[in-house]
């Protein structure tokens, strides 16, 4: 094809490939005598983001035209509609977008995979009309995909080199730059000894989503011993690039049990399922097991439940196995609920208060995929799950995780535990709100200073507390034994 975008017309086929663009008309600012076109990369090429800038001809600039985005992959030509990659079949080249011409940068390939399309080539280009842009040449190639020759490299591991106190029920995991080629991920590639020459059996895993690699020892390290885990050369991402060296990093396990930060303490928000301020509200069927509670507000905001009294001090639902309570119940439930509130927030300020993370802004807010040792966590944002998570540890270790904003888990993703770890031991400190996505399953008690969300054929073995609203759309909530 030699790269002329006038031979399109004349062309037919498709291309694998799915690519997120959001070029838009832009200002009119750096205006040029003459057009011009240019891309900027970032990330390999298993996670390419592209960025494409173009500045209109001084002539144009204002003129009523159109904006055009191509790829040609072996002779064969796609275009983006402004929704969506479409081949061509002849006739006028699609559109992408339409209007007042101006100068324009934005991303046009984010965070994707190109490692198939190799040798493709990303056009730009613009025009009054498709003949202006063809005639008088208002296009430019602006990218070609070139294979990755750039060694894999570790970017952090979950527990840092020369780390002391390492809890033994600890799992070990290294965060790589780029995708791993899952088949070069073995025992020989990735190993842990404790003490040196001393070497633990486990299982491994990938999170192909994060490139994360974890070894999960089949049993507790040993207490108070120096652990070297190394990723050696034969590991390799998917264009089959190795790391440079062998990458070493060793810690010291701790001498005694229970691993992680002391308890929070509930007090008697302990007693329910789910307490809320404002509001509970159920899209039924909802099913709780364990008391619900809601104060200040009155029982007309336990809405969707079809309650019927018990007396003038609870009542119950079909929903619920377990009672509901209401601020304006009589003694000695309005009293009650009024200690639990204060106990809840209590609680929230006592796991927000805590110092000294063992892990800090871990992976970026992007728990999907890892499996988490004991400890206090901490964010100073939100904090996502769009893949499954585990949480691995002994029946009476204790896992805080503290953030200031969002905890979104996407649907159907499930946190899972390990080891014995048990829900009545994690804490979930958000600042902002949390949204449990359909059909996911979530573990531990959540501390919410606004508001929980449980959607469609979500699960949760935990507690529910906000300082708001908590809302059930057919969700199963089921309080965990003391």
């Amino acid at each position: 094809m030699s790269g002329d975008l006038r031979g399109w017309k004349q062309r037919l086929g498709r291309v694998v490939m799915s690519l997120m663009v959001l070029l838009a008309l832009g200002s009119n600012a750096f205006a040029a005598q003459a057009p011009s076109f240019s891309a900027t990369t970032s990330g390999p090429i298993s996670n390419l983001t592209v960025t494409a800038t173009l500045h209109v001809a001084d002539a144009d600039i204002g003129q009523t035209g159109a904006v055009y985005l191509g790829f040609i992959f072996n002779d064969i030509a796609h275009f983006n509609n402004g929704a969506a990659w479409v081949p061509y079949v002849g006739g006028a080249l699609p559109i992408y977008a339409a209007g007042t011409l101006g100068n324009a940068s934005a991303v046009v390939v984010r965070n994707e995979n190109l490692s198939a399309l190799v040798g493709g080539m990303l056009y730009l280009g613009y025009g009054l009309t498709e003949n202006d842009m063809l005639t008088h040449g208002k296009f430019a190639l602006v990218y070609t995909v070139a294979a990755d020759t750039a060694a894999l490299a570790v970017s952090q591991t979950n527990i840092a080199n020369g780390a002391t106190g390492v809890p033994t029920h600890t799992i070990i995991s290294a965060t790589l730059n780029k995708a791993i080629d899952p088949l070069s991920l073995t025992t020989a590639t990735m190993t842990l000894a404790c003490p040196a020459g001393t070497p633990i059996t486990g299982t491994l895993s990938h999170a192909v989503a994060s490139n994360v690699a974890t070894f999960a020892p089949a049993a507790p390290l040993p207490f108070n011993t120096t652990c070297t885990a190394t990723l050696t050369t034969g590991l390799k991402d998917v264009g089959g690039n190795a790391l440079a060296s062998p990458y070493t990093w060793r810690f010291t396990t701790s001498a005694s049990q229970p691993m992680g930060p002391a308890l929070v303490s509930l007090g008697t928000a302990g007693n329910y399922a789910v307490l809320a301020k404002a509001a509970v509200s159920t899209v039924p069927p909802s099913v709780i097991t364990g008391d619900i509670g809601v104060s200040p507000a009155a029982t007309s905001y336990l809405t969707g439940f079809s309650l019927t009294m018990v007396g003038t001090a609870s009542a119950t639902s079909p929903q619920v196995i377990g009672n509901l309570h209401g601020a304006d119940m009589t003694t000695p439930t309005s009293a009650n609920l009024t200690t639990a509130v204060l106990d809840m927030q209590a609680a929230y300020s006592d796991a927000a208060g805590r110092s000294t993370p063992d892990f800090l802004n871990l992976n970026s807010g992007n728990i999907g995929g890892l499996t988490l040792a004991p400890g206090l966590y901490n964010w100073g944002s939100s904090v996502v799950m769009p893949a499954d998570a585990a949480l691995s540890g002994g029946p009476d270790d204790v896992w805080i995780f503290q953030m200031s904003g969002d905890l979104n888990v996407s649907a159907s993703k499930r946190v899972t535990l390990a080891g014995g770890a048990q829900a009545k031991n994690i804490f979930w400190q958000v600042a902002g709100q949390v949204r449990i996505g359909g059909g996911a399953h979530f573990e531990g008690n959540i501390l919410s200073q606004t508001a929980i969300a449980l959607l469609t054929g979500a699960t949760m073995n935990g507690r529910a507390l906000a300082q708001t609203q908590v809302e059930l759309q057919s969700a199963t909530i089921t309080k965990p034994a003391p």
